[in-house]
């Protein structure tokens, strides 16, 4: 769905942050009111609460303010918004994502699909695993989550966003000195 009334999501990013969330594109609902995961049935604020990655829940609106926690946002396609299936494929920029990447250099990535990360590895979904994906020297730690969207309900799980949870605590947890 292509509407040019329609508010586009910005990247909210900054060099080094701990984390940043990438989807596939906006919603309709987030295009229109410019939060991310705005819809009512989404499951995005509540996961990354109950997961312990946010010390409460956040609405939408609030977005911006999770830049503080060293966390950020970005969308594989920031042209068009919609559900999966109504993004034209010519409209994802995996490229300009990397290059995004690149310049920011976050310590982890989490794609918040199985559909984002398959457009991202060129790869099918369903040949997608969730949770920690293999390393790669020049990436970031990435990882994939159960999509939070309503419409992806009947293969929600919140295991994989507190994998992710437990890998950020163990980010930045206080490493012992060790001595010589």
């Amino acid at each position: 769905m292509s509407d040019s009334k329609l508010h586009r999501l910005p990247d909210l990013l900054r060099p080094n942050l701990r984390l940043v969330f990438v989807g596939t594109a906006a919603s309709t609902r987030s295009a229109e009111l410019g939060h991310y995961y705005a819809h009512p049935g989404n499951r995005f604020w509540r996961a990354i609460h109950e997961a312990g990655i946010t010390p409460r829940r956040y609405q939408p609106g609030e977005f911006a303010e999770l830049i503080e926690l060293g966390i950020g946002f970005t969308d594989l396609c920031k042209t068009g918004a919609g559900m999966d299936h109504e993004i034209a494929a010519e409209t994802i920029d995996v490229p300009g994502f990397r290059a995004k990447m690149e310049k920011y250099r976050p310590r982890t990535i989490a794609f918040t699909s199985k559909k984002a990360a398959s457009l991202f590895y060129g790869r099918p979904s369903a040949a997608i695993a969730l949770g920690r994906q293999r390393p790669d020297a020049s990436w970031p730690v990435t990882f994939v989550l159960s999509s939070p969207s309503g419409a992806a309900s009947g293969s929600w799980t919140l295991e994989p966003w507190r994998e992710l949870a437990a890998w950020i605590a163990a980010l930045n947890a206080p490493h012992p000195q060790t001595s010589s």
